[in-house]
């Protein structure tokens, strides 16, 4: 069974047992989390597609670990102007392992 699920302005498809990486939650680590925005409900040939959401769909979340994604460098240069900026930022994550899938 699979579902899409909207979180953090972002769609991800996810499966039972699926670990994903998802913007950053206001969660400790080992506690559980519920989806409530749930698109689409499949499995197999069945597919449930919501207008905008499935009633009743819940996928339910364990998290894993709160984390920072890589480094990412922002430059901004200009020849001969003598400018330039050095900027980094590193994105906060949030990752959970899909335990239920309900629709």
């Amino acid at each position: 069974m699979f579902a899409v699920i909207a979180t953090g302005g972002k769609q991800y498809r996810v499966e039972e047992g699926s670990v994903l990486r998802i913007e950053k939650l206001e969660a400790e680590a080992g506690a559980s989390v519920d989806f409530d925005q749930v698109l689409v409900v499949g499995e197999g040939a069945s597919i449930k597609i919501g207008a905008p959401y499935v009633a009743g769909g819940k996928v339910t979340a364990t998290v894993q670990a709160q984390g920072k994604a890589d480094k990412v460098s922002i430059i901004k240069f200009k020849r001969r102007a003598h400018y330039m900026r050095n900027k980094g930022h590193r994105q906060r994550f949030t990752e959970v392992k899909i335990t239920k899938i309900v629709g």
